[in-house]
């Protein structure tokens, strides 16, 4: 089958039969069929301009995907995700107002346990403790590193969860921040994972949603940062458009700018320290 994506990013796989944009000149044989994955709602007018586009040399063309609310079947890895990339569950326990992982997918399910070393589920840690335990089980196996780029739950963390990061050869281990009150769920996991280096503790933090100002996410990021996590901003779209037509989206953008380089936001707080006592925002990296 050939796969279509509307842009090249580090997901994307690298087979013969992947393609990025349109048809090349010297294309696989014309009776196969062709699948062409969207992942966000803002790629869907490309991905049907792509699809008129194969439709002159396939007969079986289709577009489907996250940004149709595809809600994902069993995963086989490599089809529409680079290679040591794996998803053992779909769907999540939570209806965050900011996410419509559990919209599109329902309720979370679990999957058979592919290898891969890449974690990329919605909620690891709302699946069963047997399959979390079996993901573990299949990471001890690889040579590779393990990166939990899917997100684990600070709220669901547990010293159980710790001990089974320990137990294996990590990569990164992502969390999630995403409102204020979650810096509680944080501090926990902080606790709980205080031997393990802030390099390998990565942090989501959606920031611009729900009428949050510059300064308050700014907060947030930095108290983040002072518990031990390297924060990685992510800028709410919606919120962008807003601010876009207020004339403050750049002020936005300098922040994620800052807060997704670890060279400008470690160099930032550095700076920082020089002048005041940072107390809850004192730098650990």
């Amino acid at each position: 089958m050939i796969r279509v994506f509307p842009k090249k990013t580090t997901w994307t796989p690298n087979d013969a039969l992947a393609f990025v944009g349109d048809p090349p000149l010297f294309r696989p044989k014309e009776d196969m069929p062709v699948k062409i994955s969207c992942v966000f709602t803002w790629d869907i007018e490309e991905c049907e301009r792509l699809k008129r586009s194969w439709s002159r040399f396939y007969s079986d063309v289709e577009v489907g995907g996250p940004a149709y609310d595809d809600p994902g079947g069993e995963f086989v890895p490599g089809m529409f995700l680079k290679k040591d990339v794996s998803i053992t569950s779909r769907g999540c326990t939570k209806e965050c107002p900011w996410c419509i992982a559990h919209k599109r997918e329902g309720w979370i399910r679990e999957l058979p346990i592919r290898s891969g070393v890449i974690i990329q589920d919605n909620n690891l840690l709302a699946c069963s403790t047997s399959h979390v335990e079996r993901v573990f089980d299949m990471l001890r196996g690889q040579k590779k590193r393990a990166y939990f780029n899917g997100g684990l739950d600070a709220e669901l963390f547990t010293p159980v969860h710790a001990d089974l990061l320990r137990s294996i050869s990590l990569g990164e281990a992502w969390f999630a921040c995403d409102y204020p009150g979650a810096l509680k769920h944080l501090q926990r996991v902080a606790e709980l994972t205080f031997d393990i280096s802030p390099r390998k503790k990565r942090c989501y933090v959606l920031i611009g949603f729900n009428g949050e100002t510059v300064i308050q996410a700014e907060q947030r990021l930095k108290a983040v940062y002072d518990l031990g996590f390297w924060p990685f901003a992510s800028l709410y779209r919606s919120q962008n458009v807003l601010d876009r037509v207020e004339g403050r989206q750049k002020e936005w953008q300098e922040i994620q700018n800052i807060w997704c380089r670890p060279s400008r936001f470690k160099g930032f707080m550095s700076e920082l320290g020089k002048e005041v006592d940072l107390g809850l925002f004192g730098a650990r990296c």
